[in-house]
Formats: C-alpha cells, structure tokens, sequence
C-alpha cells in the first residue's frame, strides 16, 4: 500500500501543517484529487494524491506539524478497509463485558473527537503555535466551535496580560491591534532569517534618458498588436538584469553553509506589492526570452499574484530579485535579500536630471539602482562588476534586444 508523505512544496520548506483533510478513511480517491490542505512557510497549498484506490488510513490528525517526507496517510485497494469495517464491532466488546474490568469502556476514546468537533483545524495548530490550552478557550462559532479568531483573540488578550517586551511599544488608549495573516507572518519570518546573511550595499546612478526613448519605441511599434502588453520599465530591467547574471553567475549564486551553489537557470522574481503582504512571483529562465515574452509573463503574474491564484511554481526558485518602487516616487532605496538568493536589485523613480554628455552638460534623466548583496557570496569587486555591467546594458539599451 503506497503511502502519501508529507511533500516538499517549496524550496525552503522543511516541516508543514496539515491544515486539514479533504478526504474520509475508507473513500475512494483516484490520481490527482485533493486529499488535504497543507500550509508551509510561504502560503497554504492542496495535496495532491499521486496514486488511486481507497484512502485506507489517516496516520496525522489536523492541525499537526509534520517534517517533509513522513507518511501521513495510506492509500490502498477497496478490500483494504474490509478489516477496519470488521474491528468496529469488536471495539463495542469490552463495554458488554462487565467481569473486564481493566479494560476501558468502548466510549472513553470519545473525548478527543468531541474536541475534534468544535474546533477547526487551524485554530489548533494555532493555539499549539501559541502554547495555548484550547479546552481553556471559549468558542464563538456555530454549535460553540472554536475557530481561528477565538484563539488569535485569547493570544491577544495574553499578551495584553503580559509585560510588553524591551523595546515595543505598550498599548495605549486608542490603539488597534493589527492580526498577521500568513503572508505577513512567513514575510516576517523570512525577513528574519534574511537578517542573518552579512549585507553590503551599492549604488549607482543610470542616465535613463535612452532606456525610456527605447521602452516608448517599442510600445509604438506594439500598439496596433492584439493582445500584446505594455512594455514597462521593470520588463527592461528583467531583460538586462538576466544578460548581466549570466555573464556574472557568482551573482546567480546562494549560500549553502560549507559551499556555494552557482544556479543553472537565471529566475528573476518580481516583488509585487497585496493589500496584505508581498509576494514575489518568478520568471523563469528570463535569459532565454525575450523582451515582449517577458512583458507578457510578468503582466499574467502580477494580476495571478493580485488575484491570489499564483501556482508554487510560479512564487518559488528565484535566483534573483527586482523591487521597483520607482512608481511611488521613491528615489532611493535598499531592499532586504530574499533568500536563499545572493542579491535583490532596488529600482527608484526615473528624474530628469542635468547629466554630462559627451562632455557637455544637458538636460536628462537619471535613475538610481542599488544592489543588496550576500557578503559571504560576493566580495565587493565581483558585485560592483555586475552592476557596472547592468548600468552600461540600461544605458545602451539596443543591447538588451540584441
């Protein structure tokens, strides 16, 4: 009987939440049906059953934190369930027989489903999270079932309970507390690690002037096509950026404690900012598309991302970042790695400028770039050559379309 094992559905995912389970023991399942919800470090996701016959056994309960590769279920032939269907009865036995009386009644193992049912799954992973006693809490939802907010509100007023610690802010009159959904708390957790790899910054300024007379050409020349997207500034810099990491693949690179791996593809991610987090979708293979390919991939991405129906393929194996705020107004900025990646490229606003050209002083526009990087990756001569290279490709932008 083949058994379903906790998958690997990102690729820094080490353990997951069974959220919960879509499938009964005994139904019949065939390949590809949703077997359950498992939430991992990036987003919530659906299992999938790689094999077809009858959900046998259930081997994790909800809400149980489980390390990649551990079985959590069994799939089998009809038959198998026979044996199951046959012990019920024999369960009943004991509670018949009174001179037994060492062995417990049929009904005591009845507690914990009771709990079972009036709590959903996530509030009790949430409250094991938390270091909460779920029987201690009292549940709003129909029937009295504790649901997610019953718990987030007891950890609230624990906290509240609690001596805020060094450095935060106590709550004041007026105050509102904020809840984190998941995409903010694994942003937060991912941030954290993100804090732990030495950075170094550089910038450099692009005279943009040439970079946006090519983007206006192009979307000239793409006006009267059907179904042909906008080419944006960003479209440009995922172009460039892809032809400078493949002539620096130490910029391509990642940290992987006693070496480094140098990634065979160039996957650039795009962060884009949701009203509740930010999300950074990745095109993939970037060096081996071209210009209105990519504009057209990261337009789809973007409103998939917008729409939350992005795929784990289409938010995860990103080798490198671009974050442009330039559409904000922001001049300048540094962005935070996103690892396990070496470096994230972040883009400000497009000014116009005076600039020397050709040893003359005119009217322009300029463009600030700055490069975050991973010190235990790049020294500093290996990052300012790849941004050099990326400055020069920005200002003769014909380049990129070569």
């Amino acid at each position: 009987m083949p058994d379903v094992r906790m998958p690997r559905l990102s690729d820094t995912m080490t353990e997951g939440i069974l959220s919960q389970w879509l499938k009964h023991e005994g139904e019949q399942v065939s390949r590809g049906d949703v077997l359950a919800e498992i939430e991992t470090d990036k987003a919530t996701m659906e299992l999938e059953a790689d094999d077809s016959g009858v959900l046998t056994r259930i081997l994790v309960e909800p809400g149980t934190t489980v390390p990649i590769g551990q079985p959590i279920a069994v799939i089998g032939e009809p038959d198998a369930t026979a044996p199951q269907a046959a012990a019920a009865p024999a369960a009943a036995a004991p509670a018949a027989a009174a001179p037994q009386p060492t062995r417990p009644p049929a009904a005591a193992p009845a507690a914990p489903r009771s709990v079972e049912v009036r709590t959903s799954p996530l509030a009790r992973a949430i409250a094991r999270e938390h270091g909460l006693d779920i029987a201690t809490i009292t549940g709003t939802g129909p029937g009295g079932r504790i649901v997610r907010a019953d718990v987030q509100d007891a950890v609230a007023a624990r906290d509240r309970a609690t001596t805020p610690p060094a450095g935060s802010a106590a709550p004041g009159s007026g105050d509102t507390e904020v809840r984190l959904n998941s995409i903010r708390r694994i942003t937060a957790q991912r941030l954290t690690e993100s804090a732990a790899a030495p950075h170094f910054y550089l910038t450099s300024v692009v005279d943009a002037q040439p970079l946006l007379a090519l983007r206006s050409e192009l979307n000239t020349q793409l006006a009267g096509a059907t179904g042909a997207p906008r080419i944006s500034v960003t479209d440009l810099l995922v172009c460039a950026c892809a032809i400078a990491l493949r002539a620096h693949p130490g910029v391509n690179s990642s940290w992987a404690g006693d070496h480094l791996v140098q990634r065979g593809q160039v996957n650039i991610g795009l962060a884009v900012a949701l009203p509740d987090g930010l999300i950074v979708p990745v095109i993939r293979d970037a060096d081996r598309k071209g210009v209105r390919a990519i504009a057209s991939e990261a337009h789809a991405l973007s409103d998939r991302a917008r729409a939350g129906k992005l795929t784990l393929e289409e938010f995860s194996g990103g080798t490198f970042t671009i974050s442009n705020l330039g559409m904000y107004g922001v001049d300048h900025f540094t962005a935070v790695i996103n690892p396990p990646e070496a470096a994230i490229l972040a883009v400000g606003a497009a000014r116009d400028e005076p600039v020397v050209r050709d040893g003359e002083l005119v009217a322009g526009t300029t463009m600030k770039l700055t490069l975050t990087i991973d010190h235990r990756v790049l020294d500093g001569a290996a990052a300012a050559a790849f941004l050099r290279d990326l400055v020069g490709l920005l200002e003769q932008p014909l380049r990129i379309l070569a």
